[in-house]
């Protein structure tokens, strides 16, 4: 269906792809996974067409239609959600188009000219209805639904919808083109936790192949059947989803290293008795011949131990007293949007605590409040008394940074006392080294400013830490590290972050935002979803019972009133 052979691509500043070979097959859900800048995105260009490789070729069908989910969703706040949709009809556009302009003509035209207008509306008529013109339409509403809109949604302006449903826009009029191959580029960027669990089971359900690159583990563990993984320029393709990519690529390293110690030994014992003999009288035949195969021998590599990435850990932190935040009876308003109505929670000290809950229910907002920041509307929301030393991460922060300066003068304004030499120690832990600590703050990427900013973090010592979606930009070896930082951290944590995976491996709490109010479970995300799945079949069962007790209310009404019929029968 379509095969990579052999695809390197090299730029001035040297090799991102060299020996790149997978294939998509019917049915297939393929992962790409590598560190930041391992070439991923490079891979969809490349089957696109969008970039030419330096050698190897993508090989496919003429006919084959492959469709490209970018990170930046395109869509036009000013046109309506139909608008929109009717956009990816490019060609019964233009035509549907015309036929208004040749109808608008045809009212104010003169009688020598109508008979022309005629033919030509017929004609167009024509290619509209090859086109399929007059069934889009019909299309567009059934894909409507498909995406989770409402009747009357179609109607409505895009730019009266959350960046989730403008995915899902986007989404379907991908769809509506009838793709052979869907290419997804992390699909679940800044999307909330409810529009990534929708996403992913409407594409587990889809027939498409699909080709997917994204940093949200959970979410290439649900949905894909094969992993590609690319290191240092070379591919490797792995049977199964992303649980079973990590179990076989240690268990092939460990077999890879089996054989590699076992072939050195080999090689040193023969290397010794050619040493040892290479001169004596009896056996330096032996000796020579040893040689000769020892120079024959294929020379099995180590295996690699894996790719620099991030390294750090939290510095200990100071022991605050017992509570180190109370949220008591807060109300917080903006204009008509209520966010919170009377909301009450404490913060231990050892909580790690996710807060969970769609966009624009109030995560960040309640951040800010704890901070200081921002003032509730009603209600107080405070840090403990005793040694409570807060540290914010943004969720813009990386972008917060002075655009104007170098990375070693953002960390030295921090702690002027240091050194160069510990700078840069603590620079090249989170992967800046050589001349990239000259490097101003303006040309650096997405991923290398949230490594500086959570380098920062790390020269002032506290024991509240409040990190409002810290994994956005990380690649997933670094968002290892950061949970293995956090795992090891003495303090309190509260985290805002969509990245599942990321949340069952740090939180111990869970606070969902939930109708104005702060639900609680004292447990970690799986936890917290088997308690949400518990709550469902409640209320399913809850329901059943409902149903069962209307009907047999319903069934004794029509009863009584069969008999006061009967018994008014009886007295005429």
């Amino acid at each position: 269906m379509l095969r990579l052979e052999h695809i390197s691509k090299i730029y001035p500043t040297g090799f991102v792809l060299k020996d790149i070979n997978w294939e998509v097959k019917p049915g297939d859900r393929i992962g790409l996974v590598g560190v930041n800048g391992a070439g991923k995105s490079t891979q969809l260009k490349i089957i696109t067409g969008e970039i030419e490789p330096t050698s190897g070729e993508v090989i496919r069908p003429a006919s084959l239609h492959i469709a490209y989910l970018t990170q930046e969703f395109e869509v036009n706040p000013d046109r309506t959600v139909k608008e929109e949709f009717w956009t990816v009809f490019t060609d019964a556009n233009k035509i549907h188009e015309s036929l208004l302009q040749v109808q608008q003509a045809m009212e104010t035209t003169t009688p020598e000219k109508l008979d022309k207008l005629i033919h030509k509306l017929d004609r167009l008529q024509r290619q509209f209805e090859a086109l399929n013109g007059y069934g889009l339409d019909a299309e567009i509403e059934k894909i409507l639904p498909e995406m989770g809109f409402g009747s009357k949604d179609g109607d409505r302006l895009v730019s009266a919808f959350s960046g989730g449903w403008q995915m899902r826009m986007s989404l379907g009029k991908i769809l509506l083109q009838k793709p052979d191959v869907l290419l997804l580029d992390e699909p679940t960027n800044h999307l909330d936790l409810e529009t990534i669990e929708w996403l992913e089971n409407y594409l587990k359900n889809l027939a498409t192949p699909m080709v997917v690159v994204s940093h949200d583990r959970e979410f290439i563990d649900r949905l894909c059947t094969q992993i590609v993984e690319t290191e240092r320029g070379i591919s490797t393709t792995y049977l199964g989803n992303y649980s079973a990519y990590l179990e076989q690529k240690l268990e092939n390293q460990a077999a890879q290293l089996s054989t590699y110690e076992r072939q050195q030994k080999e090689i040193e014992k023969q290397q010794a008795f050619v040493e040892r003999f290479r001169a004596s009288a009896t056996r330096s035949t032996q000796a020579k011949s040893r040689e000769k195969q020892l120079e024959k021998i294929e020379v099995i590599e180590a295996p690699t131990v894996g790719l620099k990435t991030l390294t750090f850990h939290f510095p200990p932190a100071p022991r605050s007293g017992r509570e180190v935040a109370i949220i008591k009876d807060l109300v917080h308003t903006y204009g008509d949007q209520i966010l919170f109505l009377g909301a009450n929670l404490e913060i231990e000290r050892g909580d790690r605590i996710a807060f969970l809950g769609p966009n624009g229910c109030g995560k960040s907002t309640l951040l800010r409040m704890i901070m200081g920041l921002e003032q509730p509307t009603e209600g107080t929301v405070k840090l403990g008394k005793h040694n409570v030393i807060p540290s914010y991460f943004e969720q813009n922060q990386a972008e917060a940074l002075d655009l104007t300066k170098t990375v070693m003068e953002i960390i030295h304004d921090e702690v002027p006392d240091w050194k160069n030499e510990e700078v840069r120690t603590l620079l090249g832990n989170f992967l800046f080294s050589d001349d990239t600590v000259f490097k101003k703050v303006d040309a650096l990427s997405g991923g290398e400013k949230a490594r500086l900013a959570l380098a920062k973090m790390l020269l002032k010592p506290g024991n509240f830490m409040l990190l409002d979606e810290p994994t956005n930009h990380l690649d997933i070896p670094a968002k290892e590290m950061l949970e293995s930082a956090l795992q090891n951290y003495d303090g309190t944590v509260i985290i805002v972050s969509h990245d599942r995976y990321f949340i069952s491996k740090v939180a111990n709490k869970i606070v969902e935002i939930k109708d104005g109010e702060l639900q609680i479970y004292l447990g970690d995300y799986h936890y917290y979803l088997d308690k949400l799945a518990e709550d469902r079949e409640a209320k399913r069962l809850a329901k059943i019972a409902a149903d069962k007790a209307a009907k047999k209310s319903e069934k004794a009404a029509k009863k009584k009133q069969k008999e006061k019929e009967k018994a008014a029968a009886k007295r005429k």
